[in-house]
C-alpha cells in the first residue's frame, strides 16, 4: 500500500511539472499552427478504418501507417483511455497487437517492406504501454513488444544491418532507412522496460559508422561503399545516435556538420523539392529539439511556415508518392514534438 501512495505521489509531480512546462509552450505557439494540427487529427481521426488501420495509397503498408499515425494522435496527448482520440489510439493498438506474429513479427509477411511497419510499431506501442491503465492490454503490450524485440534481433543481417525484410528473407540484404527504424524502436521498447541486447545496438551502431562517409554522412547501404552519402539517411542517423545517448563523438560531431550543409540551415532541405523531405524533417526535427530552444524555435519557425502553407482545405496533406495519411502523420508529429508527451522524443 505504502508502495502504491509513493507512487501515486510520485506520478502526481511528474503530471504537475508536466502540466506546467505545456501550459507555458501553448502560450506561445501560434495559433495557426495549434489549428493546423487540429485540422490534420481530425483528418486522420476519419481516415481510420472501423478495424483500427490506416493504409497507404493502393491500401499498401496497413501497419506502418496505422503506427505513423496513431502515434500522430499520441503527440496530442491522448492515451488509449483518456483524451479527444483515446477511441482512435485504442483501436490502432489493437490492430496492431492482433497483426503480431507467433515469430514476433508485427505485420504481414508477404509485405515486402515489412520491417518499415515492425519497426514503426515497435516505437509506438511502447510509447502506448507506458500510459497503458488497461492491466489486460497492458499485460498484451509487453508480450507483444517482447517477441517483437526478439524478432527484430533476429531479422539483423552479419553486418549489423536491417533491410526491407528479414536477413533470412532478404538474403542478409540491409540499408540505413529500415536500420534506423529498428534502432529507434528497439530503443523505445528498452526506454519502457522491455529487454533489449546490448550487443543488438552496439552492432547497430557500428553498422552505421561502418557507412559512413569522409565527409560525415551515411551511404544508403553498407554494400555500396563507393557510393555516396544521403541527407534523409544522415538526419535520420544523427537522431538514433541522440536515443542512444551519443551526442559528442567525433563522429556525430562530422554527421551534424553534414546535416547543416545538406539538410538545414546551409542546404537546400527546407525546399518541397528535396528528396525524401517528409522522412529526413521527421528525424531531423527531433535533432534539431534535441539541440535546445535556441536551435529548436528558429528551426521550427521555418519549419512550420514551409509545413503550414501546404495544407490543404481538408486538413491533409496531399504530397508524395506514398499517400496523404503518411504526409499528414509525418506533419502532425513534427508540429506536435515540443509537446513533450512522448518520452522518445523528449530532450
Amino acid at each position: 500500500m505504502l508502495q502504491l501512495i509513493c507512487r501515486s505521489l510520485v506520478c502526481a509531480v511528474v503530471l504537475l511539472g508536466g502540466y506546467s512546462a505545456q501550459a507555458a509552450k501553448k502560450k506561445i505557439k501560434d495559433p495557426k499552427v495549434k489549428q493546423a494540427v487540429t485540422r490534420a487529427l481530425d483528418y486522420l481521426a476519419r481516415e481510420q478504418r472501423r478495424q483500427g488501420y490506416w493504409e497507404a495509397n493502393t491500401g499498401q503498408y496497413r501497419v506502418a501507417m496505422t503506427a505513423l499515425a496513431g502515434t500522430a494522435l499520441a503527440c496530442e496527448g491522448s492515451t488509449t483511455t483518456q483524451g479527444k482520440y483515446a477511441r482512435n489510439i485504442r483501436l490502432a493498438v489493437d490492430y496492431l497487437l492482433e497483426m503480431s506474429r507467433p515469430s514476433g513479427l508485427i505485420g504481414y509477411k508477404n509485405d515486402y517492406r515489412y520491417t518499415y511497419g515492425h519497426g514503426f510499431s515497435m516505437l509506438f506501442l511502447s510509447q502506448v504501454y507506458g500510459e497503458e491503465d488497461d492491466a489486460v492490454r497492458r499485460a498484451k503490450l509487453k508480450r507483444v513488444l517482447t517477441k517483437a524485440v526478439e524478432f527484430s534481433a533476429n531479422a539483423q543481417t552479419s553486418r549489423g544491418g536491417w533491410g526491407y525484410v528479414s536477413a533470412k528473407d532478404g538474403n542478409n540484404f540491409d540499408e540505413g532507412s529500415t536500420c534506423i527504424t529498428q534502432v529507434q524502436g528497439l530503443r523505445s521498447c528498452r526506454n519502457a522496460g522491455i529487454p533489449v541486447s546490448k550487443e543488438i545496438i552496439d552492432r547497430a551502431r557500428k553498422y552505421i559508422a561502418d557507412c559512413a562517409t569522409p565527409d560525415g554522412g551515411i551511404r544508403y547501404s553498407y554494400a555500396t561503399r563507393g557510393g555516396g552519402a544521403r541527407p534523409p539517411i544522415t538526419a535520420a542517423a544523427v537522431a538514433v545516435m541522440y536515443n542512444l545517448g551519443e551526442y559528442k563523438s567525433p563522429q556525430l560531431k562530422k554527421m551534424l556538420a553534414y546535416c547543416e550543409k545538406n539538410v538545414w540551415p546551409g542546404g537546400s532541405g527546407m525546399s518541397s523539392g528535396f528528396g525524401h523531405w517528409h522522412y529526413t524533417h521527421y528525424y531531423f526535427s527531433q535533432v534539431m529539439y534535441r539541440q535546445g530552444d535556441k536551435q529548436w524555435h528558429k528551426y521550427y519557425r521555418a519549419i512550420s511556415k514551409q509545413i503550414l502553407r501546404k495544407q490543404s482545405a481538408s486538413g491533409a496533406w496531399k504530397e508524395g508518392y506514398v499517400g496523404h495519411v503518411y504526409t499528414t502523420a509525418i506533419n502532425a508529429t513534427i508540429l506536435q514534438l515540443d509537446n513533450g508527451y512522448l518520452p522518445i522524443y523528449q530532450r
